[in-house]
């Protein structure tokens, strides 16, 4: 099985009790919950059998691999969907855990920003229908033009419809013709403060794109093949907003960046909840470079992708001096 996003805290609770060792008022400071709280989401964890960390095997080892994903890479929250399972298809089971995880975490007046791509339409076209008060939801890049699927202008405003919440588009395009031309659109008063709110967001909902020759900003026409393939062999290693990140999460110096009406890569690490969402095995490197970069507090991956990441990240830890 696989947690309700609504359920996991319940699991978080008897993971930092039991296996960390704290006390209960040690356990509510780290969940941001009261006291009281954290004795009835015990209570449950031992009525269902979760206090048996140590023991259980099938059950919750989805749940116990991502509690040891987010010890290892300090993020607060990590889902995991399970590939190897009969009729488990994680292309589309993950759009539906990560709906709900990003419900779970949408609250009144939140200020919410949004990426584009394939992975967040369909998250967007799962989602359940909520009533969320003053929410707004901004996107966080320039827009491409038809016939493109999956446009950003698209998935902001289908999210924004889902919560009944104000859609903020970016009217500029993604990419400019010349450094020049970027810089002066940004520049227009418009636009400059349409990237600044940016900065007062307090959730973020993407994914990670990668620099292959199926990437979705060659496909978008963007860059060509070519042209990215050679920017993957100076360093691009993912890419966030449509901006090109190297192996360490950093923007890339290129002309191509230079080129692009997106969000500040500083403001959207400062927004306090980035939940990424990533499906293929293709974007591995990429979604290390983000995390490492400090786009990722929430994550939603398959079991193969979270047993890779802990491999690396033990493998840097013992490489580490």
């Amino acid at each position: 099985m696989i947690l309700r996003a609504n359920d996991q805290i319940v699991h978080k609770a008897a993971w930092l009790y039991y296996t960390h060792n704290l006390r209960q008022d040690e356990v509510a400071r780290r969940l941001n919950i009261s006291r009281a709280s954290v004795a009835t989401y015990l209570r449950k964890a031992r009525e269902t059998g979760i206090v048996s960390i140590a023991a259980s095997t099938q059950l919750f080892s989805d749940d116990i691999l991502a509690r040891r994903l987010e010890d290892a890479l300090g993020l607060d929250a990590v889902w995991v969907v399970t590939e190897d399972r009969q009729a488990l298809d994680p292309a589309t089971e993950i759009p539906v855990v990560a709906a709900s995880a990003f419900l779970e975490l949408v609250q009144s007046g939140s200020r919410i920003g949004v990426a584009w791509g394939r992975t967040v339409y369909h998250i967007a076209d799962v989602m359940s229908y909520a009533d969320v008060q003053d929410a707004t939801v901004l996107q966080l890049c320039g827009n491409l033009g038809a016939p493109y699927n999956y446009r950003p202008d698209q998935c902001t405003m289908e999210i924004a419809r889902r919560l009944n919440a104000q859609g903020i588009n970016l009217y500029a395009p993604l990419i400019l013709s010349s450094e020049s031309l970027a810089a002066d659109i940004r520049s227009e008063p418009v636009i400059a403060e349409q990237l600044a709110a940016i900065s007062a967001c307090d959730l973020a909902l993407y994914s990670v794109g990668s620099v292959d020759k199926d990437s979705h900003i060659v496909r978008c026409g963007a860059l060509t093949a070519d042209e990215l393939a050679a920017l993957g062999e100076e360093g691009a290693t993912g890419v966030i907003g449509g901006q090109l990140i190297d192996a360490d999460g950093q923007l890339m110096d290129c002309a191509y960046n230079r080129r692009l009406i997106s969000a500040d890569l500083d403001a959207v690490r400062a927004i306090p909840r980035r939940i990424m969402v990533v499906a293929e095995d293709s974007k591995f490197d990429a979604l290390a470079a983000a995390i490492r970069g400090g786009f990722v507090s929430h994550l939603v991956v398959t079991a193969s992708m979270a047993r890779r990441l802990l491999d690396l990240w033990d493998t840097q830890s013992q490489t580490t001096p």
